[in-house]
């Protein structure tokens, strides 16, 4: 068992319907049809929404993934249509809010990989495989691949996993045509964002994307490369060989797993708050995780 500690209760606007409680945002629905979507500070780790929020990381995702949809916009439209706070909306949404065109989603969570490491290392390790894809021999925790690849997962309710699989069983879930733009358009899009993240010295070892349908366009959806989707790594430590240091919750999870929690992951048991140091660490890790992204200061 797992998914949320304590289940929030989503703030009531006037004018908005609450569709939607995930891990990390809430979803609207306005009066026009758009979709609303907030993200909270809200955290999760080994499929537990913890119950200790991170001050600044929904406008952290929120500012970081409108930067990389002005980057990536010649390559694939996205979802936003504003940010202006919808009427009656609590002040603290700010920074945080995006007014979304309502899509029909793809069901498919769309990750690129272009280093070997996560579920994909143990994958390897078992087989040679990632999602059934043939990689060579001698690679290790942190290897670059010869070439980035496709390897999409069947989208998991709150609290139990993502499922890798194959591209063929994508065709066949969706269609022939929509897989073939879904492989396209990540890669594409990662292709882009490793080049940009690496000029600023961060490794963009693998992230997903999901995409929905606008009539016949294929539109980016949900968050883009933020540290919640994606696994940056800085550049002048990178070592093949090993876990890699990495801009994201490892802080958290590290914490979880050591003697100080005592807390059992493999108990049905929920975690523990987070000490007031590891939240620091965290929304510090985010930050940094911005700024060098985007060369902005966060005010």
């Amino acid at each position: 068992m797992s998914g949320f500690v304590e289940k929030p209760e989503p703030f009531q606007v006037p004018g908005l319907t609450h569709l939607h409680t995930g891990k990390v945002r809430e979803l609207y629905q306005n009066e026009a049809g758009d979709l609303v979507m907030v993200a909270s500070d809200r955290i999760s780790a080994y499929d537990w929404v913890l119950p200790t929020e991170i001050p600044d990381k929904g406008r952290v995702l929120t500012q970081l993934s409108l930067w990389w949809f002005d980057q990536l916009a010649d390559l694939i439209p996205n979802h936003v249509l504003g940010t202006d706070l919808p009427p009656g909306a609590p002040a603290d949404w700010a920074g945080r809010t995006l007014i979304c065109k309502s899509l029909q989603m793809v069901p498919v969570e769309c990750v690129a990989r272009g280093y070997l490491t996560g579920s994909g290392l143990v994958e390897y390790n078992a087989s040679r495989t990632v999602c059934g894809l043939a990689l060579p021999e001698g690679l290790v925790d942190g290897s670059e691949l010869p070439a980035p690849i496709f390897t999409p997962a069947t989208k998991a309710a709150v609290g139990e996993h993502d499922e890798n699989v194959s591209y063929e069983e994508v065709a066949r879930q969706v269609g022939a045509d929509t897989a073939a733009q879904l492989r396209q358009a990540t890669l594409a899009v990662y292709g882009r964002a490793r080049d940009i993240a690496r000029d600023r010295g961060i490794i963009l070892a693998d992230t997903k994307f999901e995409f929905g349908f606008d009539g016949e366009t294929l539109i980016a959806a949900d968050e883009v490369l933020t540290p919640d989707s994606s696994r940056f790594w800085p550049a002048e430590t990178w070592q093949p060989g090993r876990a890699q240091p990495s801009y994201d919750k490892q802080f958290v999870r590290d914490w979880l797993t050591g003697p100080e929690s005592g807390w059992d992951r493999k108990s049905e048991q929920p975690p523990p708050a987070l000490p007031q140091q590891v939240v620091d660490a965290t929304r510090a890790k985010y930050i940094e995780a911005y700024e060098r992204l985007t060369g902005l200061n966060w005010g």
